[in-house]
């Protein structure tokens, strides 16, 4: 019996090494030097602060260079960090999972604009892919204004913007199923603060390009866990209390605090896409997050939400390219993204990431 034992620790002693070292997997995507059969796909990663949340020295008409700079690289896709309008239906068959407040902050309402083309958005998702394959030349007012209506029933209110902006002023009207309350909507939106509304749609239509492309994705377990949510805030909310977090906080305070001087905006978007402002807020959030040892390890959880979400969202980029290769996409995110955005898109063979920093100029 005590030769058996020896002779088994014998055994799992040489097949563990003192010294283990981490696996490494062989396949490095990164590493590799081939190329792909004609031109890579180009991805322009722009992180943007919400806008929403700017000072009241923020003025709309700041992000004019931005806009035509992004313009003039022309890209031929453009994503955003909306939820598409096929996903907010599926989570809404979920309310077991995902309750009323949750679809609310993440999903446009589209009930006025499904009874007002007579469709659900299953169904005018599939019509305004039609219409977008199929066109022939340039679509007309009445196709613009129907565009639009497809986009506002399929829940993506972004891509309804971009074909009102292609009108003409006095072609902003009520007709083609728009209703009343659906034009006002439409007009409202045009001067939302928000990079959506301000940015991305203004630089689709400057591309000649007919839709933005909702990349977000929200429909997933948002990593509590056992449901403690006061737990899980305490936790996150300590684990935010760090030097860096502080570094962070007094620089955004201090480009913020500058916005409307000249140069203010371009400066912050220097700033927030400039390659250490990744590292600074990984260090101030994520990487904080991840060491902070609550019993329920919310740390650990909320950071699983955030891959999570950020993979699925470069995925869905990544399905958009495919549709054309060789093509140019931009992507604009909340600035906490963006470092994630490059690193995961920085392992694709066929994706070859563009320096934003010199778009960021007068």
């Amino acid at each position: 019996m005590i030769r058996c034992i020896a002779f088994l620790f014998m055994v799992w002693f040489q097949m563990t090494p003192l010294n283990a070292q981490p696996y490494e997997p062989a396949f490095q995507p990164d590493e590799m030097e081939d190329r792909p059969a004609g031109p890579p796909n180009e991805v322009l990663v722009l992180g943007t602060p919400h806008l929403r949340g700017l000072p009241d020295s923020f003025q709309p008409n700041m992000v004019r260079p931005i806009v035509e700079n992004l313009a003039n690289w022309s890209p031929d896709f453009i994503a955003i960090e909306n939820t598409s309008g096929l996903r907010c239906a599926a989570m809404k068959q979920m309310p077991s999972r995902f309750d009323q407040s949750t679809v609310s902050r993440w999903c446009y309402d589209t009930s006025a604009a499904e009874a007002a083309a007579g469709l659900n958005v299953f169904e005018a998702t599939a019509q305004i892919e039609d219409r977008l394959e199929g066109r022939e030349g340039d679509f007309s007012a009445e196709d613009r204004r129907r565009n639009a209506l497809l986009f506002l029933a399929a829940g993506e209110p972004g891509s309804a913007l971009v074909q009102w902006l292609y009108l003409p002023e006095k072609e902003r009207i009520a007709s083609d199923g728009l209703t009343d309350e659906l034009v006002s909507e439409l007009e409202r939106s045009r001067t939302y603060q928000n990079e959506v509304n301000l940015i991305a749609a203004p630089v689709a239509v400057r591309a000649s390009l007919e839709r933005l492309w909702s990349v977000d994705a929200q429909d997933f377990y948002a990593g509590k866990g056992d449901g403690d949510d006061k737990a899980y805030a305490a936790a996150i909310t300590a684990a935010w209390d760090n030097p860096a977090g502080e570094k962070r906080s007094e620089k955004d305070e201090a480009l913020k605090s500058a916005l409307g001087e000249p140069g203010g905006f371009l400066d912050l978007y220097r700033a927030f896409n400039a390659p250490e402002y990744a590292d600074l807020t990984y260090a101030s959030d994520f990487g904080a997050a991840l060491v902070e040892s609550s019993p329920g390890r919310y740390g650990r959880r909320y950071v699983s939400y955030w891959e999570t979400r950020n993979l699925r969202m470069v995925a869905n980029m990544r399905e958009v390219l495919g549709r054309s290769p060789g093509s140019k996409m931009l992507a604009i995110v909340g600035v906490s993204h963006k470092g994630y955005y490059e690193a995961y898109l920085s392992q694709m063979r066929d994706v070859e990431l563009i320096d934003v920093l010199p778009m960021l100029s007068e």
